[in-house]
C-alpha cells in the first residue's frame, strides 16, 4: 500500500511571519482575517482541493500554528495537515494583531468562538451573531463586510459594479470551487446590473447606504466594513463623510 501523504508546506508560517510584520509596521491599526479558503488562489500549487469540512479542520490547525509562532519562540510542529521545523519569527509586534475568522455557517461561527479574538461576516445574518457570542465569542468583535458602489449616477454605479465586481452576485458557495479567472468569467455571462444590484448598494442615495449598514447593525454586529467598488476612492469616502456617516452620529 503506498505510504499516506505528507503534511503540507506550512504556509501558516509565512502568513504569521507576514501579519506581525504588518502589525509592527502599523501598531495597533492591523488584523489578521482568516478563512477556510478559495480554490481560486489555491489549486496553483497542485494540491487536492478539500472539502469544507476538511478545510475548516485545516484552517484551526493553521491558528494553532500561527498563535504559536506569535510567541516568539523557537517552535516545531507536525500535524495532519502541516509541519513546522525550528520556525521563529524574530520581529514581532509589542502586542499579537487581532485574529478574526470568517465565518459562514454553523461549524465555522463555533471555530470562530473558539480560537479566533473576532467574527467576520459576509451576510447581516443575526443567527450567527447570537451563535457567536453564545458559544464563547462574547465581548469579542464582529466585523460585517457590505459592497457598494458609489457613483453620482445609479446607472452608472451599477454598470462599474457589474464590470469590476460580478462576483458579487453568484450566489451559495459556488465561487469558493471555481479555479480559474475564466471560470468566474463564464457564471457572470448571464447576469446584468439589475443582478448586481441586488448584492452590491449601487449609487448615490445616502438612504440605502444607511439602510444597508443598519441591516449590520440590527443583525447585532457592532462593527460594518464598506468595501466601494471602483477608482474613485476619494469620491466615495467625501460623500459618506458629507451623506452616510453623520445619520449614525
Amino acid at each position: 500500500m503506498p505510504s499516506p501523504p505528507s503534511p503540507t508546506t506550512s504556509t501558516p508560517a509565512i502568513v504569521a511571519q507576514a501579519a506581525a510584520t504588518a502589525a509592527s509596521l502599523l501598531p495597533g491599526r492591523f488584523s489578521l482575517g482568516v478563512g477556510s479558503g478559495e480554490n481560486l488562489n489555491e489549486h496553483i500549487l497542485g494540491d487536492r482541493w478539500p472539502g469544507v469540512v476538511e478545510r475548516q479542520d485545516r484552517l484551526e490547525e493553521a491558528i494553532e500554528v500561527i498563535r504559536g509562532l506569535w510567541e516568539g519562540k523557537l517552535m516545531s510542529h507536525r500535524g495532519e495537515h502541516f509541519s513546522v521545523e525550528n520556525a521563529r519569527v524574530c520581529s514581532l509586534p509589542e502586542e499579537p494583531p487581532a485574529l478574526l475568522v470568517a465565518v459562514a455557517g454553523e461549524r465555522s461561527v463555533e471555530l470562530a468562538a473558539r480560537r479566533g479574538d473576532g467574527l467576520i461576516g459576509t451576510a447581516p445574518i443575526p443567527e450567527s451573531v447570537e451563535q457567536f457570542r453564545s458559544e464563547g465569542g462574547e465581548g469579542k468583535p464582529t466585523f460585517g463586510q457590505l459592497h457598494v458602489c458609489w457613483a453620482e449616477e445609479e446607472d452608472a454605479a451599477k454598470k462599474l459594479a457589474l464590470k469590476q465586481w460580478p462576483n458579487g452576485a453568484i450566489s451559495g458557495s459556488y465561487f469558493l470551487e471555481l479555479p480559474l479567472p475564466a471560470h468566474f468569467e463564464e457564471a457572470a455571462e448571464t447576469l446584468d446590473q439589475e443582478d448586481i444590484a441586488e448584492s452590491v448598494v449601487c449609487g448615490p442615495d445616502p438612504e440605502r447606504h444607511r439602510a444597508a449598514i443598519e441591516e449590520y447593525v440590527d443583525a447585532g454586529y457592532d462593527h460594518v466594513y464598506v468595501h466601494q467598488i471602483g477608482p474613485d476612492q476619494e469620491g466615495f469616502l467625501e460623500f459618506y463623510e458629507r451623506e452616510v456617516l453623520p445619520g449614525f452620529r
